[in-house]
């Protein structure tokens, strides 16, 4: 995706804080209640400038939302969709730290990235098929390693991963009334990354001829 600002490498540090400044409030409302229901001028309000400033940066709302959408679709390709370390990195531990920074990091992002699949937008489906894309490669790696069962299907593995992932995301206002605090704290994360780490490793059941009755 080519990016709205190419001269953003070429202003000066006052009117790169508008720029961020002004694309930061935009994510946040647009995250909260979706672009086509933001002004300019909600945004302009939001970020303490003037209508003409945003139009001067962005041109126009749609110049806007392209900028929104690049600076996420950039923060999830730079934590999320990076290739694995090599062995003897532990990559799921690797995969899981890297959500978790996500979410720690980027709240806004996960909000507007959790709406943009729900709508089924164009950032959505990007965001999806790089995630599915980048994910199969990791558990193809994971499988020549010989890290995961032989009788594991992959397509499946990469899909049921992002599900667990993906989907706490999205659920995250229903999950958080089950937890003490905030799934953001790093408590919680740390709570959620084990979990979902286990459930991945081991699974929840236990094997028929283990010792201890199923």
């Amino acid at each position: 995706m080519k990016s709205v600002l190419p001269e953003l490498d070429r202003v000066t540090a006052e009117e790169r804080s508008s720029i961020e400044r002004i694309r930061t409030s935009a994510l946040r409302s647009f995250a909260t209640y979706g672009a086509s229901a933001t002004s300019l001028r909600t945004v302009a309000e939001s970020a303490g400038v003037s209508v003409g400033l945003v139009q001067h940066h962005f041109a126009n709302k749609a110049g806007l939302v392209k900028a929104v959408d690049d600076h996420v679709l950039g923060v999830v390709i730079s934590i999320i969709a990076q290739p694995m370390s090599g062995p003897p990195a532990d990559s799921l531990n690797e995969m899981g730290s890297r959500v978790t920074q996500f979410v720690a990091e980027h709240p806004d992002v996960v909000d507007y990235l959790g709406r943009a699949l729900i709508d089924g937008s164009p950032l959505g489906v990007m965001i999806f098929d790089t995630l599915v894309g980048t994910g199969t490669a990791r558990w193809h790696q994971r499988s020549e390693r010989g890290e995961t069962r032989p009788d594991v299907d992959l397509t499946w593995a990469t899909i049921n991963s992002l599900v667990l992932a993906l989907g706490t995301l999205i659920l995250r206002t229903h999950v958080e009334r089950h937890l003490p605090e905030p799934l953001s704290t790093p408590a919680q994360l740390e709570r959620w990354e084990a979990s979902v780490n286990i459930l991945l490793r081991e699974g929840l059941f236990r094997r028929v001829g283990d010792d201890q009755i199923l």
